[in-house]
């Protein structure tokens, strides 16, 4: 196979995450729930900001690239999660041996970078990965949030915050996830108060 039919097929696996919803919002019923590719998206315009804040201590191009990775092999074996009933270690090996099969397809210089970039989020030793770590969790509270009041069911996805509750490191993330908590508190109360506005 040439080296372009590889890139097409590349493109065309990769490309199955816009397709792909994410697990924990088709298990608790939410309608028309986000993709992978959604997700990944909006972490990298969050990664750019962090990277762009002052003191942000991160690399903002390796934070950018590692959002855009960091869900990538699940175009093979899809979104698995805590409820799926799959150990942690054997979702570490899924996921290795699709970003290999995925590697097969690019040239060796890209391989090396996806891989790279991959393992070093699973790792979360290094404070790019574990801000895009950080991103990933506020990604999906911020989506929670999103998806309760298009729902207009407040505290519905509770789960979801309880779950990241104290476990954000970046101080950029931590004001984030502060200002959002407000917001949804705020929206929870003029609820319970009848105002739906």
């Amino acid at each position: 196979m040439s080296d372009a039919a590889d890139a097409l097929k590349y493109f065309m696996m990769v490309g199955k995450l816009k397709d792909i919803r994410r697990t924990g919002w088709v298990l608790r019923g939410v309608p028309d729930p986000e993709r992978i590719a959604g997700h990944m998206y909006r972490m990298a315009i969050m990664a750019m900001m962090l990277g762009n804040s002052p003191d942000a201590g991160i690399d903002k191009d390796k934070c950018v690239k590692m959002a855009l990775v960091h869900d990538m092999a699940e175009c093979i074996v899809g979104d698995i999660t805590p409820t799926c009933g799959v150990s942690q270690e054997e979702k570490f090996k899924r996921e290795a041996s699709a970003m290999q099969d995925l590697g097969h397809l690019v040239d060796s210089v890209t391989e090396k970078e996806f891989t790279g970039l991959w393992q070093e989020y699973e790792a979360q030793e290094t404070p790019e990965s574990q801000a895009v770590k950080d991103l990933d969790k506020f990604d999906m509270i911020l989506q929670a949030h999103e998806y309760e009041v298009r729902m207009e069911d407040p505290g519905k996805l509770q789960e979801f915050f309880d779950s990241t509750n104290g476990k954000f490191r970046h101080p950029k993330v931590v004001q984030w996830v502060e200002e959002l908590y407000k917001l949804r508190s705020d929206h929870i109360s003029t609820a319970e108060n009848g105002d739906h506005r």
